[in-house]
């Protein structure tokens, strides 16, 4: 069976009724409030639950030295260096899976898929970064597993510790015991260009270790797929904060079921990103893929290695929805077309950027002399640095070309004020009470708050969000009042924020968003 799930298209939301029936809301704007952007339906890649097993076969020859690329006699390149020289480091992962984790899953309930009855199987792929047998893959592809066993192209075979994991990026990092082991030279993601050609390798679809080639589509994209239920098994929403940093390089390389947690690599073998999601409407390659730049992916692995847990610096900022953002400049007198960057809408009290003097209506437009142009840029970039580090933003105010020096927060969470919960209130857009006892019966709530009044152009008028609409939940946390959903907001570091309710004829609703650093 295979796991991968869709998610909502622009301008509408996969819900349930409270009866368990399935529907679809449809908002005036509900598409400028999700962050995925795509009209295919969106799915992570690797992980592909099966009965039984499958043999993987195959012989390579170890190279650990970076190939040279290589252009043929007419003139296209030849892969074949690079290829001779990765596939030997990317490994099969095989996971298994307890009866109780898989069974009663409401997600496969959602989306009319069967539910398993017997123990599981899953497959996915890996890359070798260390002759002593590290190994980065996906969290989803091992989340939750029982077991899991590395099987090399070699067809050596090894039991997996799992070392740590980083659900915000959707990284995992693995050991096995063995030496002088192939590995995958890491390259530089922030040199990576759009247009190049590059390698996608990993097992998919249970078949032997494979090759396709493509080029870059895009860089610094945000689809909306981490932390969300379903990836590998249900997770709770109420037991997960969405913390997601989203900034994928795109390819058109075929990717399938299966190549989650394979290498994307250049033509000079270098790794550049893991693979991760697909863009399809099947669950399987339809024409584009996603990778985890491998600079972010250094910072994490790093971190768990030295720390046992991935340690980052928090900014302060709340940015819009992207299609929101240019009616919110033209609103201000900027021509979007002219003006590059990302708008802040608000600054989070007692954060490091208000410290550092940072306002509503700045746009920040570099990061230490690197330019940043969207919320996934810059979410990406603060990703990489620790709480205490310093930064030097480049923002714009009145037209003038301005510098900042922020020094980042840690994770820890700060006491809300009334007069900060009130300007959150300005934030979004709208106003907020706690619901009453005839709401909760109505829709079966224990707590929410409900939207009281909406500003027209608002940050809640925009998404087509009306008055009346029930919020049960922000970032996975219960909320009962401003102070509440204030505290969650401030929980989601990387500025994802996901909101759980009912709106006011009784549809349950989910929406993925960004809203700041």
């Amino acid at each position: 069976m295979n796991s991968n799930l869709p998610i909502s298209q622009p301008g509408r939301a996969i819900i349930g009724k409270a009866s368990g029936k399935t529907s679809i809301f449809m908002g005036k704007a509900v598409g400028t409030f999700l962050i995925a952007i795509l009209s295919a339906v969106l799915a992570i890649v690797g992980y592909k639950l099966f009965e039984g097993n499958s043999q993987q076969n195959g012989n390579f020859n170890n190279n650990n030295n970076a190939a040279t690329p290589v252009v043929s006699s007419v003139g296209n390149p030849d892969f074949v260096p690079a290829a001779a020289n990765v596939t030997p480091a990317v490994v099969h992962i095989k996971t298994l899976y307890n009866v109780n984790q898989t069974s009663r899953n409401p997600i496969y309930e959602l989306f009319g898929m069967p539910q398993q009855s017997t123990p599981a199987r899953g497959s996915g792929s890996g890359v070798l970064i260390s002759g002593d047998g590290y190994i980065v893959t996906n969290n989803h592809v091992i989340d939750r597993a029982s077991g899991i066993e590395v099987v090399l192209p070699d067809r050596r075979t090894f039991e997996a510790k799992l070392i740590g994991t980083d659900p915000s990026t959707d990284l995992a990092l693995l050991k096995v015991e063995a030496s002088d082991l192939p590995v995958v030279p890491l390259g530089d993601s922030d040199k990576v260009q759009v247009g190049e050609w590059v390698l996608a390798v990993g097992y998919p679809l249970s078949l032997n270790s494979t090759v396709t080639a493509g080029i870059v589509s895009a860089k610094g994209r945000s689809i909306g797929i981490l932390n969300r239920p379903g990836q590998g098994g249900y997770v709770d929403p109420a037991q997960v904060a969405n913390t997601a940093i989203e900034s994928f390089i795109q390819t058109d390389a075929a990717i399938n079921p299966g190549n989650s947690g394979g290498a994307l690599v250049n033509t000079s073998g270098q790794l550049i990103g893991i693979n991760t999601a697909i863009a399809s409407q099947t669950g399987s390659y339809a024409g584009y893929g996603f990778a985890i730049p491998v600079n972010l992916m250094q910072k994490v692995v790093g971190d768990i290695r030295k720390y046992g847990q991935v340690r980052r610096g928090f900014l302060g900022v709340n940015f819009p929805v992207p299609a929101v953002e240019d009616q919110m400049l033209r609103a201000r007198g900027i021509d979007p077309g002219e003006v590059s960057g990302v708008y802040i809408m608000g600054v989070q009290p007692g954060s490091g950027a208000e410290k550092a003097g940072l306002k509503e209506g700045d746009i920040i437009q570099g990061i230490d002399d690197i330019e940043v142009n969207t919320s996934a840029e810059l979410s990406e970039r603060i990703a990489r640095y620790y709480p205490g580090d310093k930064v030097e933003l480049a923002i714009l105010r009145d037209g003038k070309q301005r510098k900042a020096t922020v020094t980042l927060q840690g994770e820890e969470e700060e006491t809300v004020t009334e007069g900060a919960a009130k300007g959150l209130e300005a934030r979004l857009g709208a106003t907020f009470a706690p619901i009453n006892d005839r709401m909760k019966q109505r829709y079966g709530l224990s707590e929410g708050v409900y939207v009281t009044k909406i500003q027209p152009g608002g940050f809640f008028d925009s998404a087509g969000i009306p008055e009346g609409t029930v919020i049960a939940r922000v970032n996975g946390r219960p909320v009962n009042s401003l102070a509440d959903i204030s505290k969650s907001l401030a929980a989601s570091r990387s500025g994802m924020v996901r909101l759980d309710g009912i709106t006011p004829d009784g549809t349950a609703f989910v929406f993925n968003f960004p809203l700041g650093a």
